[in-house]
């Protein structure tokens, strides 16, 4: 991950890193911290902990968002710190809807110059975000709200599992992670375990990420701690619990920052510090859902 980040992001990039409840990428985003990056556009549909960490480390300039908060907690510190005293660095905002997020990767997925949602009807968010358009409808007598493309410079993208070349396997809440990873200029592609390319081709209706997107494919088991990988781990509450009170004021988060992100060297070290008991604490009771029969291709074609 080290030689990844290091490749791709240059400061003043535009970041996703994605993944909607499980598959973000927590250790990409320590792992930006520790190398110092300034300037950073980070956009994201929910802006978790991840990005708190990063606004705290003053790494960011702007955020690019659809709801934020702590998922069943509250507040994220960090991010109303810099937006409303500037501490450690005044950040600006451009908010937007789920679905006008998820439009938005979509459109520059597919190299659309926009893309129609109906999500702001009866809303206020357009009056204070200027990308949010209204045009007339070509097929019928109304208007309707638009939203432009996004293309970050960089996608992290995590998934289950990919062969060396890059093509991975999701399932789950896949959410806007192929996207992501499509409207992105430079992908990094993290991933549980990587596996022979027969495991990958013995079900292509789960290769959502195509390895020709792919510039780095890293192997980072538990990389997206303290969210889940559907069928590896499960989410760790306590973790997410434990940031209200490690966030609470700047000082105690620099604290945080200092003995979980810049006193170890990498993820490998993170995880040794977290200690097996944690982990194995978040095993699934089943790995994967039921077994399917879904036949063999041959190659070749049948007849009667």
């Amino acid at each position: 991950m080290r030689t990844a980040i290091s490749k791709t992001i240059h400061d003043g990039d535009c970041l996703y890193l994605s993944g909607f409840t499980h598959l973000i990428p927590f250790a990409a985003g320590h792992e930006i911290i520790r190398q110092g990056f300034e300037d950073l556009t980070l956009a994201r549909a929910t802006p978790d902990l991840v990005y708190d960490r990063m606004i705290a480390a003053g790494c960011v300039k702007k955020v690019l968002f659809s709801w934020a908060g702590n998922p069943g907690v509250g507040s994220l510190h960090a991010f109303r710190r810099a937006v409303e005293d500037g501490v450690p660095n005044e950040i600006r905002t451009e908010e937007y809807t789920h679905s006008a997020t998820a439009a938005r990767l979509r459109a520059g997925a597919h190299g659309l110059p926009f893309l129609p949602v109906r999500t702001f009807e009866g809303s206020t968010l357009p009056e204070h975000n200027d990308t949010i358009r209204k045009i007339d409808n070509p097929y019928g007598d109304d208007r309707i709200y638009v939203v432009p493309p996004l293309e970050p410079d960089v996608s992290v993208v995590r998934a289950q599992r990919a062969d060396r070349e890059g093509n991975a396997h999701l399932w789950g809440i896949t959410g806007e992670i192929p996207d992501a990873a499509y409207a992105a200029d430079r992908v990094v592609l993290a991933v549980e375990e990587l596996v022979d390319e027969s495991v990958i081709a013995s079900d292509p209706n789960r290769t959502r990420i195509p390895g020709h997107l792919v510039d780095y494919v890293v192997e980072e088991p538990y990389g997206a701690h303290p969210s889940y990988a559907q069928g590896y781990y499960n989410r760790d509450n306590e973790a997410y619990q434990a940031w209200e009170n490690a966030s609470a004021t700047h000082e105690r988060l620099l604290e945080w920052l200092d003995e979980w992100v810049y006193a170890v060297d990498d993820h490998t070290e993170y995880l040794e510090k977290l200690g097996v008991g944690r982990l194995q604490s978040l095993e699934p009771e089943a790995t994967y859902t039921a077994p399917a029969n879904v036949g063999a291709y041959t190659g070749g074609t049948t007849h009667d």
